[in-house]
């Protein structure tokens, strides 16, 4: 979440891009950490399939975040889209 917010604020479509993949490996990250902590048995196994779908869905919502971001042409004439977003290169 934090890597979406500090890509948001660097105002320019490449480097939200960018951040938003950071995003989607640190998904990846957390749930690599779900299975260390499912076999030190800190959570339960319907824990780990709750957040583990939960943090599956994320990645999906990033991943399509940024394919709309990298698929979407520039506006003529506009600098920034309505989210202050540069669509500039």
């Amino acid at each position: 979440m934090n890597n979406i917010a500090e890509g948001f604020g660097r105002h320019t479509k490449p480097e939200f891009v960018h951040y938003l993949y950071i995003s989607h490996g640190s998904a990846a990250e957390v749930q690599s950490n779900l299975y260390a902590a499912l076999d030190e048995e800190y959570i339960t196994q319907k824990e780990f399939d709750d957040l583990y779908e939960k943090t599956g869905e994320i990645s999906k919502m990033v991943s399509g975040l940024i394919n709309y971001l990298s698929n979407r042409k520039p506006t003529e004439n506009k600098t920034k889209n309505k989210n202050g977003i540069d669509d500039q290169q």
